[in-house]
């Protein structure tokens, strides 16, 4: 026989809505509010996120009524924070000289690269990173080169893969000089249809020697127009192997630093100062390619951006002197004139940053010696500012510089600076 409605198997009548966790309308009813002590215990796992939901609702409604446990909850949330620093997807870029240093450490090369070339090897290998992962959408992204010529800016466009073609025709110049194949003779650069490489008449133009093609400009054009298409993702591996060959060059045949001269056309410069020049501009060229494709890039490590910097500091006073003979400086500056080797007018040049140091540059003469006896203006500006002054990214009379003494001096060595710069 069937127990009625509410009667329990043991004999005792039982109505269901008279249980106290039931509520009139039948259902469960809220468990019983958790203490403080049993709230407080919970703090930890809450700042972990690891409170269920009932949990977490009773945890952070206590903490609205609890100024104590408010108080620990933060701290505790903010150590959590400490614990679970986000991290970027992106590669630290000092990875491959962490990596090549620890490697070093336990096997050195059998060949070191000299300290001098160092910046040079460190630039291309940065830029190589950027570029291998490229398609051809980036390959073909428009780029401005961009430098200082007289009294202002000039540019002249194209792509990313005509950056590369670019560096190929001035590193070219470096090659040579070290007995290397130069690209506007053998046609390393860009290919034309069907794989056929560039032939060096074409390469130095009609009726003309491909060893006339000096000055990096010329050398740039003449390598574009020989491609009778724009240069593509084909450029990489022959600017790559040229850039091995001179690393390797130098450091295996123990090039004196000083020994040999790299003609530019209008000037020379030491093996050493050449490769500062061409890690300079390949890291500035590096920037223009990052721009293009919309990505972060960063400066050269402070002891390459130094050398890079002195090298600028260095020539300097020859740029100056080119300047006063074009009629470009103040007027007062051609009554100055001192003989080499004796004190003159002086600007104090004091770039900050890790990169930075002080130079005092000579104002009178390129062969004047700067003294701090003489003088007549200082000029205080950001290490990575005054690179992209010297690169003609940033014109003279925006350079962000604390200026102190002469003024028509300070505009003279700024626009010297600028004038640097060249395509």
């Amino acid at each position: 026989m069937t127990a009625p409605h509410g009667d329990r198997h043991d004999g005792t009548d039982h109505d269901p809505y008279d249980d106290p966790r039931h509520d009139p309308d039948g259902r469960a009813s809220s468990p019983p509010p958790l203490e403080h002590p049993v709230l407080k215990s919970m703090l930890g796992a809450w700042a972990l996120a690891a409170c269920s939901a009932e949990e977490t609702a009773a945890v952070e409604e206590h903490l609205g009524e609890c100024g104590p446990c408010a108080d620990e909850a933060r701290r505790l949330r903010e150590a959590v924070g400490l614990l679970q620093r986000p991290e970027s997807l992106d590669l630290d870029p000092a990875l491959r000289t962490r990596v090549l240093d620890a490697c070093l450490d336990r096997r050195p090369p059998r060949v070191p690269v000299p300290v001098w070339a160092s910046s040079y090897d460190a630039e291309t290998a940065r830029l190589d990173a950027l570029l291998q992962d490229f398609g051809d959408a980036e390959w073909h992204a428009p780029v401005r080169l961009r430098w200082f010529r007289g009294e202002g800016a000039t540019s002249r466009r194209t792509t990313v893969a005509g950056v590369i073609a670019h560096l190929i025709a001035v590193d070219g110049l470096v090659a040579a000089a070290l007995g290397l194949e130069d690209p506007l003779r053998s046609g390393g650069g860009p290919r034309r249809d069907r794989g056929t490489a560039t032939d060096a008449r074409d390469v130095a133009g009609p009726g003309r020697a491909p060893a006339a093609v000096r000055t990096p400009a010329a050398r740039t054009e003449a390598l574009w127009e020989a491609s009778h298409f724009p240069p593509t993702r084909s450029v990489r591996g022959p600017w790559r192997e040229q850039t091995h060959a001179v690393v390797r060059t130098v450091s295996s045949t123990g090039t004196a630093p000083g020994a040999l001269p790299v003609s530019y056309g209008h000037f020379e410069l030491p093996i050493r100062d050449a490769l500062l020049d061409r890690a300079f501009e390949c890291w500035v060229h590096a920037e223009d390619i990052a721009d293009a494709v919309d990505y972060p890039y960063a400066p050269p490590a402070p002891r390459h951006l130094h050398g890079m910097i002195d090298l600028a500091a260095r020539m300097l006073p020859k740029a100056l002197a080119a300047r006063r003979r074009a009629g470009l400086t103040a007027p007062g500056a051609r009554r100055h004139l001192v003989s080499a080797g004796s004190p003159g007018r002086s600007l104090r040049l004091e770039i900050e940053g890790e990169g930075g140091g002080q130079w005092l540059i000579p104002l009178d003469s390129p062969g004047a010696v700067g003294s701090a006896d003489h003088e007549v203006a200082h000029v205080a500006l950001d290490d990575v500012e005054f690179c992209r002054l010297a690169a003609g990214h940033v014109p003279p009379e925006e350079a962000a510089a604390g200026q102190l003494g002469d003024r028509s001096a300070i505009r003279d060595v700024l626009f010297a600076a600028a004038s640097l710069s060249r395509m």
